[in-house]
């Protein structure tokens, strides 16, 4: 049981994919809270739903049956303009740092544009994209320039500093550091840790990789073809997994260390010949 008061909640979750009479199910009865200020890590290999889920929170795709809450509200069939409303308390940083910003437009009107339906005036837009890109230790010059003219990591600070412009208190985290390089990836996760210290903001961090999972979660969850098959404490989940799957997810996860890599290696090996 988390120790944070739950923030969003979603209750045997089922999300299925084609035609009504042969329905391919992704998400089997899916049941995560994400507490008040947690950071809850998602983690499973390609095709095991992790991101489908992320994308039910998001009302990107339709939820067949169960029931997402967000501070105690049903949110599992929102759509218009109700929708759109949640997105001052719900936002999202994607995976690919190149794709998810628009190429034609300047920093400062891509981190604008979320405050240009509140009613929020150009000039105090101007000074809260100024403070927000200051959060995420970038310059308030960049605010006339375009996203090809910044590095990876840069361009995902500028997707971070998007996201939290309307002071949301969820974030959902799709793969953000996947496209980096380890450098790049220890710099982004120290800035997410660093955000969520300040402000409270809740994650829900969806990744491949429980040794970046490790670094940023308070509990993680492993996901196994659309089932929930491992919740618990980050650190336990990611160094001493119970469920067969968690342990050759661990297993086959890379490390610095030769002698290390090569014991993971041999017991990633046995975990497939006894699977």
């Amino acid at each position: 049981m988390s120790e944070f008061a739950p923030l969003l909640r979603a209750e045997n979750v089922v999300v299925e994919y084609g035609s009504k009479r042969k329905p391919n199910r992704v998400l089997h009865e899916v049941s995560l809270e994400v507490g008040d200020g947690e950071c809850v890590g998602l983690v499973g290999e390609s095709g095991s739903g992790k991101s489908t889920l992320g994308k039910a929170i998001l009302g990107l795709v339709p939820v067949a049956s169960g029931k997402i809450t967000f501070d105690g509200r049903d949110i599992t069939h929102l759509s218009g303009r109700a929708r759109r409303d949640l997105a001052a308390d719900i936002q999202v940083v994607f995976q690919d740092p190149y794709g998810s910003l628009n190429p034609m437009m300047t920093i400062g009107d891509i981190l604008s544009e979320p405050l240009s339906t509140t009613g929020v005036s150009h000039r105090e837009g101007r000074s809260i994209v100024s403070e927000m890109l200051e959060r995420v230790s970038l310059p308030a010059s960049v605010i006339d320039r375009y996203p090809n003219e910044f590095s990876g990591g840069q361009r995902q600070r500028i997707a971070i500093a998007r996201a939290l412009v309307r002071k949301p208190r969820l974030i959902i985290c799709d793969e953000p550091v996947s496209a980096l390089d380890l450098t790049t990836q220890a710099t982004v996760l120290e800035l997410l840790i660093e955000l969520q210290r300040d402000t409270g903001v809740s994650y829900l961090f969806v990744s491949h990789d429980l040794g970046v999972v490790r670094s940023i979660c308070h509990r993680v969850a492993v996901m196994y073809r659309g089932n929930l098959v491992e919740i618990g404490d980050g650190d336990q989940v990611t160094r001493d997994p119970q469920h067969a799957y968690s342990q050759r997810l661990l297993a086959a996860s890379p490390v610095a260390d030769p002698v290390l890599q090569a014991k993971r290696r041999e017991a990633w090996l046995a975990l497939r010949v006894s699977a």
